[in-house]
């Protein structure tokens, strides 16, 4: 077999002249329709119109063009099959050997925030995916190219043995269904969305890859990372890498999660993570009290750990960064000089963010999946803010304005910490953290011995309720002055008994953060 007519009709025409060129120097026919016609006509390529195959004329503003006989016989048709043959002859039609096509821009199209909902639909694409899977079902005959990056490699083939191999066959062929699958689940995300389904009844994505990683949470594991086709901005996966080695599994999990802890606050913030959990967090005047504060919280912990930033670095704090062993800093921005300082250390990744679009509160909800042994689970994420005004006073004393403060900045860091999970919050930073225990009195004893002294006159978060008193009662014999915690547990009475008893403010929020 060789290939001696090729249908072409592209939306991205990235490379397209220069392989309509070389497919013509090798003999091959070109079929081509609208733009893509005319451009390979202006450049001097012998080209044929579809209408001069298929004996009609593009229609209906080019929705119906290439949905005729002449077209997908030409395509399904199995070569060695007599009975095919005979068809073919009987009704004067000819083999397509090579389609070349790739899709309306319908993912651009939707990126637009202003987008018309009448120009999406427009842009779905019905005769593209058409051909496509026309061309690929019988990949045995034909090739199916819908990647300009493997122009190349089918153009050697051909000139090599005037076809391409049943190898490359298959592979393209896979990649042609991975391209209609992924454009498919563009298109129902969007409309699912346009009528408020949030949890329909098949649940379908896609994800473009971002870069293969070296393995994944350990050696022995393969791992790649991917990202939504339209991620927003100030993400992990729009980030700009400005200098270090490249990112590996375990630094994106964590550098997610520093992320996600930084964007509880719109004060200077910054926040130190360890193995997805949270080993420092501060807020100040400015970045670099808030840094200080978050080193100063566990400066142990904090080393060949991930410190995420929500102002633009700059040299003063540059230095203090530099002078530890860090395996990422992610900030909107850094000034040039912090950047002088900071690209002194070889491995050091920097990651550059850009802004960060909107106030904590306004953050919207987006949708997080969790795979099980044979399913998915899939939930909100946990974007829940709390305020004064949604506290419940359980105690006879009432936290002291700078005790309330306090509460709310542990409530918004505890949120972050895996369950069990108990904080404690002083001068606004954590000063010990109790993370993934099995009983809330032993994530309570891990916070408080890391505290030492300091447990005295700091507050304490929970991020689930309080079974029983001894909680409370461990954290009065330590000093602590102020509690908040969930509610909603049998025996809460027990545990504002114990409060009072010890005269620990204690609010209840309605609301808990498991983080499992």
């Amino acid at each position: 077999m060789a290939i001696r007519r090729a249908l072409i009709s592209v939306s991205d025409k990235t490379g397209i002249v220069e392989f309509s060129r070389e497919l013509a120097a090798q003999g091959v026919q070109i079929i081509s329709t609208g733009g893509t016609f005319n451009l390979l006509e202006k450049e001097g390529i012998p080209v044929i119109g579809i209408s001069d195959v298929t004996g009609f004329p593009e229609i209906l503003d080019g929705r119906v063009k290439t949905l005729h006989p002449a077209v997908h016989s030409g395509l399904l048709a199995i070569r060695d099959n007599e009975e095919h043959q005979k068809v073919m002859q009987e009704l004067g039609l000819d083999y397509i050997d090579l389609v070349v096509v790739n899709l309306y821009p319908f993912k651009q199209t939707i990126a637009n925030p202003n987008v018309e909902y009448e120009d999406a639909i427009e842009n779905i694409d019905i005769g593209g995916p058409t051909m496509l899977r026309s061309a690929a079902k019988n990949h045995a005959f034909v090739t199916v190219v819908v990647d300009a990056n493997d122009y190349a490699g089918v153009i050697e083939e051909i000139k090599a043995g005037g076809d391409t191999t049943l190898e490359t066959r298959k592979r393209l062929t896979a990649k042609v269904f991975r391209h209609t699958a992924a454009y498919d689940a563009l298109i129902a995300d969007y409309l699912t969305k346009q009528v408020g389904e949030e949890l329909p009844e098949s649940y379908t994505v896609t994800y473009e890859k971002v870069q293969d990683l070296r393995y994944g949470e350990n050696p022995h594991q393969k791992a790649a990372f991917y990202s939504k086709p339209l991620a927003p901005v100030g993400n992990i996966t729009t980030a700009e890498q400005l200098h270090g080695k490249e990112l590996s599994y375990n630094n994106i999990n964590d550098a997610n999660a520093a992320l996600a802890i930084v964007k509880e606050f719109d004060e200077p913030a910054c926040v130190a993570v360890k193995h997805m959990n949270p080993c420092g967090v501060g807020i100040g005047a400015d970045i670099h009290e808030a840094y200080q504060k978050a080193y100063a919280a566990d400066p142990t912990s904090i080393f060949g750990g991930i410190v995420a930033a929500n102002r633009t670095i700059g040299a003063e704090t540059a230095e203090l960064l530099s002078q530890i062993f860090l395996e990422i800093i992610i900030a909107p921005d850094f000034t040039p000089e912090a950047l002088e300082v900071l690209t002194k250390k070889k491995n050091i990744r920097l990651l550059k963010l850009g802004e960060l679009a909107g106030s904590a509160a306004e953050r919207k909800s987006d949708w997080l999946s969790t795979t099980v042994d044979g399913g998915l689970l899939v939930q909100e994420s946990d974007v829940r803010s709390l305020t004064e005004a949604d506290l419940q006073f359980v105690t006879n004393r009432k936290p002291t304005e700078e005790e309330l403060k306090q509460l709310l900045f542990g409530w918004k860091v505890v949120k972050h910490v895996k369950s069990n999970a108990i904080l404690l919050a002083k001068n606004n930073m954590t000063i010990g953290v109790g993370a993934g225990q099995m009983n809330r009195v032993g994530a309570a004893r891990i916070a408080i011995e890391q505290a030492g002294e300091q447990a005295a006159g700091a507050v304490l978060a929970s991020d689930a309720f309080f079974p029983m008193g001894d909680t409370v009662e461990l954290a009065a014999k330590h000093g602590i002055t102020a509690i908040i915690q969930t509610g909603g547990s049998i025996k809460d009475e027990e545990s504002i008994a114990a409060a009072n008893a010890h005269n620990i403010a204690m609010v209840m929020t309605g609301v808990r953060h498991f983080k499992h």
